[in-house]
């Protein structure tokens, strides 16, 4: 067949480890047999990011801003043991944290559902969303510790110099002290991603934060949220029959489990990091999890919702066989192929999307499947895949749809 020509690029951001390996295998056989692949390649391996000073990532993120659609694979956020084990300059920030805060954008993640793999909650029948705050919070903290007595105040200087001074804490002894901080304009922008999410997906909107007991910085997320629904999303949300409503994140958790899915929950910054991994957890696996960052102004970037696989790398390196999960990385890849497809009016690009995406989960319900899956599949019949086998198994199946 002639390969689908791709028009515009999307901005490829290359990563780490395992995955790293999974990407070049996804390339070589799911796409570029099929497809003119046009793309903006930039790599964020974790040595080429330190080499140059974390520019790379900065740079990745502007060209999102240019193109519009972007797809990354995990990256490695280093801690002590990598800057020594990479021989780092220095312990570089968070990727995907860069790049959130320069798209200031909303993070929505949801599971992959395929018949013989159950959700640990009997009664999810469908797909719950959670919605990521992409900015500030723990992410762009300052910390500071406390080595004996003495007073910490929190100190606002306004630009004609006059100050505000909040008391933090006398302390009697050691302890530590982290800032945190938000803005207005990104709460605001953070509330209309979820709301027009929620009208394109026509599905109830949930928000969650502990206003009770931080009545400054969580009420003001509560009562922007409810600003701009009530003067602009309202009567759309009325006329769609969906809800939105604001709860306390303890509430709301009782409220999830007791659900049957099929709803968006919004959550700030930390709270959606936790809550996206448990509900991928609980829905079988963390590698079945869909992940796309939406920037207030429709900037898309789709990656992975799981980490680098760093233990099948070092059996990788090895020689050794390994069996991993490839399909969150395959539905990044067809995310950002479908958004593209779509904003350049390529029907042919969303058609092939599509299904790659059926493809896959076709493979996996036809009982090939890697390790992981294998464990907690209620198939009665399964064959385990090695990594690249799990990836021609697909390409067979999306050989026979095309």
């Amino acid at each position: 067949m002639e390969k689908i020509k791709m028009n515009v690029p999307l901005v490829e951001m290359d990563g780490d480890e395992m995955t790293r390996i999974l990407w070049k295998m996804i390339k070589d056989e799911l796409l570029t047999p099929f497809i003119d692949l046009n793309t903006e390649y930039y790599d964020l391996g974790l040595k080429h990011r330190d080499e140059t000073d974390d520019r790379v990532t900065v740079e990745s993120a502007e060209a999102i801003k240019k193109y519009g659609v972007g797809v990354k694979c995990a990256t490695i956020t280093p801690n002590a043991a990598r800057v020594e084990e990479y021989s780092l300059k220095k312990m570089w920030k968070s990727p995907n944290g860069t790049i959130r805060a320069i798209l200031d954008g909303t993070v929505f993640r949801a599971p992959i559902i395929v018949k013989g793999i159950d959700p640990y909650v009997p009664h999810w029948k469908k797909p719950i969303t959670i919605a990521r705050h992409a900015y500030g919070d723990i992410y762009k903290a300052s910390e500071m510790k406390v080595n004996g007595k003495g007073k910490a105040e929190l100190v606002f200087t306004a630009e004609d110099g006059t100050e505000e001074r909040v008391l933090i804490h006398e302390f009697d002894g050691p302890g530590i002290i982290q800032g945190i901080h938000n803005l207005d304009a990104s709460i605001a922008g953070f509330a209309r991603s979820c709301f027009n999410f929620a009208i394109d997906r026509k599905e109830d909107l949930w928000f969650a934060a502990k206003d009770t007991i931080s009545k400054k910085y969580d009420h003001n997320f509560k009562d922007i949220f409810a600003e701009i629904y009530e003067k602009e999303y309202k009567a759309r949300f009325e006329e769609l029959g969906i809800t939105y409503f604001y709860t306390l994140i303890d509430d709301v958790v009782a409220r999830v489990i007791k659900s049957e899915g099929g709803f968006i929950w919004a959550c700030k910054n930390y709270d959606g990091d936790v809550m996206s991994d448990l509900l991928a957890t609980a829905f079988g696996s963390l590698g079945m999890m869909t992940s796309v960052l939406v920037s207030p102004d429709g900037k898309y970037e789709f990656e992975a919702a799981h980490g680098t696989v760093q233990r099948h790398y070092y059996k990788y390196l090895k020689g050794e066989q390994t069996s991993t999960n490839s399909v969150a990385t395959i539905f990044a890849w067809t995310g950002a192929l479908k958004k593209r497809g779509e904003l350049d009016g390529n029907t042919a690009l969303v058609d092939f999307a599509e299904k790659l995406e059926k493809a896959t989960v076709s493979t996996i319900e036809s009982g090939y499947m890697t390790g992981d899956l294998a464990l907690i599949s209620k198939l009665t019949e399964i064959h385990k895949c090695e990594s690249l086998e799990f990836i021609q198994a697909i390409r067979k199946n999306l050989e026979a749809m095309i």
